[in-house]
């Protein structure tokens, strides 16, 4: 193989093949060998496997990746894939498994769990798509969409419909070449996922005589799905909040001979059913009843119903992998467009630019025709209407007209969701950009990086129209509405309204109006982050503010209360004293110290806390970029950690001051501008 790996001076992989099989393996090795851990996590996640050697605190992941089918369902649509894609993903497969030993020896985690580097199969990088993005639908809202129909009401559904706990989103905007200082389009973003040591997402550039692109690859899985550039055209996306999964109630019984059966529209009909075990590191193995019905897999079994989810990869033996190696040989805004046409899960907005003047927005991927009760709530398995009838097409689209901001709020997307984020962010961005006529890829990052907080808008008029304040409380009301409602982490201002907001959110939640809900429903804890009451409120507060089932007096007299017990021990640190990072680590160290962070949910810098439950951020801008349409060496990008996953590596965590500080670091492209990685070295890197 004629393959060669450059570096940058971040250690990000420049690979160059002689064609895109082979590059595809060159990105599978340099991926195992630069985050061997990562992938083998990511591999166990969608097998679940990962109890064996993380111990019982994974065990509620497992059962749920075994009962979902997710390793099954990846085979499935592997083998349903065209010839020329089967064979480029496979490619990535040798990779990886061509570099995981050497990956493993360099990764210290493997002899701390005991872990030994196993084998991947050509579906296994579907499958690890699959588990990353199975919940990205929010198909637990649902659960508890029904938590609030039996407690409180029927015409209390949506009541919390907002971006909760659980779901995940991104910023990006494209601004046309009219408003920008070189004539040509930009487009720039982050996307918002729970933050993730390693990152989710790998810098890489991928070239060979057929294509030359840079962007950012999710580890284990080939191409570049999300964010790329090519030269000539660039595209990023934004999940859509679509919803395009069905949760059906089941009715289960066993025939005499210890067959399955559910119940559906047409009477009984047996189900597939069989047992798994789980094994569990210093604990004894579970056994696993996997049962399917013809709505879909069982992934909740209740002593009187069952709940099945069903999902359109399950269904269709389609995950949209073609559009990968597609989106590579893109040269305009037309071939990123016709890619994205077989795209599949998830839902996403997809945003393009290309060197021609063309520009691209539109949803991708499949969601599927049925009645509405089926995006709202669970629905009985055994009542005719709730069928799937082909899906959503053509996908809505819009024109680009100097500006286009996707940021997950109602908009291009809305006839296929039903909960969307609040206004906030988009509305902010688009004011940001309208500003100038002659951006700039560096201003871009003033847009990223912005800290204002719309929506303490309700609360701090709540606050104004308190009458009768105690002297403490009226000092601390008096300072709130003077602050500039900026959620930056040396904010004194900020760390005394983020306390008032979690006192308010606490007492909403106490209320007898909304205390019934405090008690979720007897699901796996898997889905207890969807159920729980106090985030739910805090999410939902604008709303809970303004309306709802509590009245406004006690509304009032939650925000009273909340304002007296801060005054009486106000927080004696900034914002960033206890909004600090916090992000996910398969195996955590205990000597970590994270910084604190600017920004908060609804800011544009969108570092997710909950309040009413803790200050920490376990979300946030999972990566940064910008994208130059002018010159692509002008483009610019940035992740929290970097560009290695192994402890001890001078890339593992170089761009955490950069990410903090909301800088960006350049995209280099002339390959004299790097350094060559020799053979030998490629293992002891």
């Amino acid at each position: 193989m004629s393959i060669e790996v450059y570096r940058d001076t971040w250690g990000i992989p420049h690979l160059r093949a002689a064609d895109a099989h082979e590059l595809s393996h060159a990105q599978g090795r340099t991926t195992a060998l630069d985050r061997a851990w990562q992938l083998e996590v990511e591999r166990h996640r969608a097998q679940g496997t990962t109890a064996a050697f993380l111990g019982p605190e994974a065990v509620e992941w497992d059962v749920f990746a075994r009962r979902a089918r997710l390793a099954d369902t990846a085979r499935r649509c592997f083998d349903a894939l065209d010839e020329p894609t089967r064979t480029w993903v496979s490619a990535y497969v040798d990779g990886v498994n061509a570099g995981l030993a050497a990956g493993a020896r360099r990764s210290p985690e493997f002899a701390a769990t005991g872990l030994t580097p196993g084998r991947w199969e050509p579906w296994t990088p579907l499958a690890v798509w699959l588990s990353t993005h199975i919940l990205f639908a929010g198909f637990p809202t649902k659960l508890w969409r029904d938590h609030v129909a039996r407690r409180l009401g029927e015409e209390y559904t949506e009541l919390f419909a907002t971006d909760a706990p659980g779901t995940t989103g991104s910023n990006g905007w494209l601004v046309t070449g009219d408003r920008t200082a070189t004539g040509a389009a930009l487009i720039a973003g982050d996307p918002h996922r729970f933050i993730e040591a390693p990152g989710v997402y790998q810098q890489i550039r991928l070239a060979c005589p057929e294509f030359d692109v840079v962007g950012l690859a999710v580890p284990g899985v080939p191409g570049l799905a999300h964010f790329g550039h090519t030269g000539t055209v660039a595209w990023a996306i934004t999940n859509a909040m679509a919803d395009y999964q069905d949760l059906y109630r089941e009715r289960l019984r066993r025939t005499d001979g210890g067959e399955v059966e559910a119940l559906g529209p047409d009477g009984w009909a047996p189900a597939r059913a069989h047992t798994e075990t789980v094994e569990v590191k210093g604990a004894e193995p579970v056994a696993v009843e996997v049962v399917e019905t013809e709505r879909g897999p069982v992934i909740i079994d209740g002593p009187d119903e069952a709940i099945s989810l069903r999902y359109p990869p399950r269904v269709t033996r389609e995950l949209g992998f073609a559009t990968l190696p597609a989106l590579l040989a893109a040269r305009t805004v037309a071939d990123v467009d016709r890619a994205f046409d077989t795209w599949v899960e998830p839902v996403n907005v997809v945003q393009a630019a290309d060197t021609g003047g063309g520009t691209l927005h539109r949803v991708a991927g499949h969601v599927p025709q049925r009645h509405r009760d089926n995006r709202l709530r669970t629905v009985p398995a055994w009542e005719p209407g709730h069928e799937w009838h082909g899906a959503h097409d053509p996908m809505p689209r819009e024109p680009v007209d100097g500006v286009a901001v996707m940021a997950n709020a109602r908009g291009l997307a809305t006839p296929l969701g039903v909960e969307f984020a609040p206004p906030h962010r988009a509305d902010r961005i688009a004011r940001l950009l309208d500003a100038s006529k002659n951006w700039t890829a560096p201003e871009m990052a003033a847009v990223h990086t912005d800290t204002l907080l719309p929506s303490a808008r309700p609360l701090l008029s709540l606050i104004a129209a308190l009458p009768d304040l105690g002297l403490e409380a009226r000092e601390v009301r008096d300072r709130l509405l003077c602050w500039n409602r900026r959620m930056t982490a040396d904010s004194m201002d900020a760390a005394l309204f983020a306390a008032v907001r979690g006192a308010v959110v606490r007492r909403i939640a106490r209320h007898p109006a909304l205390a019934v809900l405090a008690e979720p429903p007897a699901y796996p804890a898997l889905f207890q982050p969807w159920l729980a009451l106090v985030p739910r409120v805090a999410y939902a507060l604008e709303t809970l503010l303004t309306g709802g089932p509590v009245p406004e007096a006690d509304r009032l007299a939650a925000v009273r209360a909340a304002l007296e017990e801060v005054a009486a021990a106000p927080p004696a640190e900034p914002w960033g004293a206890t909004h600090r990072l916090a992000p996910w680590a398969a195996l955590p160290d205990a000597d970590d110290e994270w910084p604190g962070l600017d920004g908060d949910h609804d800011c544009v810098l969108s570092t997710s806390s909950v309040p009413g439950v803790t200050d920490l951020s376990a979300r946030g801008p999972a990566a940064r970029y910008v994208w130059d349409l002018a010159r692509r060496e002008d483009s610019l990008w940035v992740v929290p950690f970097g560009a290695s996953g192994v402890p001890g590596d001078p890339h593992r965590r170089d761009q955490l001051p950069l990410w903090l500080r909301g800088e960006l670091a350049p995209v280099v492209t002339d390959w004299n501008q790097l350094t060559e990685e020799r053979e030998e070295h490629h293992e002891h890197r």
